[in-house]
């Protein structure tokens, strides 16, 4: 515990945790979008601890976290191990989901609650644990790469879902509320989609490009959102 080396480490740990449990955010406030007010913090909470438990759950099974790394085929020389296999998988599925949305979105059907249907929650619930077991693998495999101390992991990760908890309903009410910045967060979510099935096929894309694009595009928009408001805030003359 007195070791600065591990304090800088957990801090460092944290900080890449919270980054990258942005796509896992903005994934889970769209979904969440689509439920009856009523029911959404409920359910944000629900996801975001499944995403705590499948991360820790994850770390326990280190070492067949590790074995995921072994080819299980090739395709002309080229290995697919079961990462490859779960990116893929994980990529292929958030470009669908994200390309429905965004048509959904233009098309004006998307912000509909679902209503009535006794499934809508159940449905909502499998995709939000579908997609946070791609996001945790890609978590845990970082924090192992970058930390040796487990401890150190399991508290990094738990504080990043606390940041994540605490910032969800704000980020959920914000993209709900603005429809250019919610096709911004599903823009987002595509190329993430992309960048997963890219290393896949073992083509690593830096994630950090895509975070400072949408970065910008985000900071431009909220700069538009705030002339808006401006305008229409001032008497007509």
């Amino acid at each position: 515990m007195l070791d600065p080396d591990l304090w800088v480490a957990l801090l460092t740990l944290s900080a890449m945790e919270i980054v990258l449990g942005i796509d896992n955010i903005v994934f889970l406030s769209i979904l969440v979008g689509r439920l009856p007010a009523d029911q959404r913090p409920a359910t944000r909470r629900l996801g975001l601890m499944l995403a705590l438990g499948m991360r820790l759950g994850l770390l326990a099974a280190i070492s067949w976290i590790m074995r995921l790394e072994d080819s299980l085929f090739f395709v002309s020389s080229h290995g697919f191990s079961g990462k490859d296999l779960i990116l893929i998988g994980g990529g292929l599925f958030l470009i669908a989901k994200a390309t429905h949305e965004i048509h959904g979105t233009m098309e004006g059907d998307a912000d509909a609650p679902d209503v009535g249907k006794s499934r809508s929650r159940g449905m909502i619930m499998l995709q939000i644990v579908v997609i946070d077991l791609v996001f945790s693998l890609d978590s845990v495999i970082t924090a192992v790469g970058m930390v040796d101390n487990i401890w150190v992991m399991v508290a990094a990760m738990v504080i990043a879902v606390g940041v994540m908890l605490f910032a969800a309903g704000t980020i959920s009410e914000f993209v709900e509320r603005h429809p250019t910045v919610k096709v911004l967060a599903l823009s987002f979510l595509l190329l993430i989609g992309v960048v997963l099935v890219a290393d896949g096929f073992a083509q690593h894309i830096n994630k950090g490009y895509i975070y400072f694009a949408m970065a910008f595009a985000l900071f431009v928009e909220i700069l538009k959102i705030r002339g808006m408001k401006r305008r229409v805030a001032e008497p007509a003359r």
